[in-house]
């Protein structure tokens, strides 16, 4: 597994941890479909969360939360979709969350999430 992949996938993890922290239920995590992939989708009480989680070593290349334009939030609004035709979870709100992650230099990450990003 590549290095940026090992990195990503421990921003995810630590963004779920901070998800369950709020009291929210991980619905799903990393579903993947040929028109792209959904990170992480929470849920407390009738909101439903869709967020996308960009992690970063650094800010060299800007803010990790930067990383996500407007055609990425385009896709993730059809991903959502299609997520939601493909499983049984209903909900009275749906949202969508950015979290950018970065290494806290203790070993542990730094994270902070958007809620209704876009």
């Amino acid at each position: 597994m590549s290095s940026n992949r090992l990195v990503g996938d421990a921003g995810e993890g630590a963004v779920a941890g901070w998800y369950e922290k709020q009291g929210y239920a991980i619905v799903d995590r990393n579903w993947r479909v040929r028109s792209g992939e959904l990170d992480v989708i929470a849920r407390r009480g009738t909101t439903l969360v869709f967020c996308e989680v960009k992690t970063r070593r650094g800010n060299r290349f800007g803010s990790p939360a930067e990383a996500v334009t407007y055609a990425k939030q385009q896709r993730i609004r059809k991903l959502a979709i299609e997520w939601l035709r493909a499983h049984s979870e209903r909900a009275d709100v749906l949202r969508f969350d950015v979290a950018s992650v970065r290494p806290s230099g203790d070993g542990n990450w730094l994270v902070d999430v958007i809620e209704a990003a876009f």
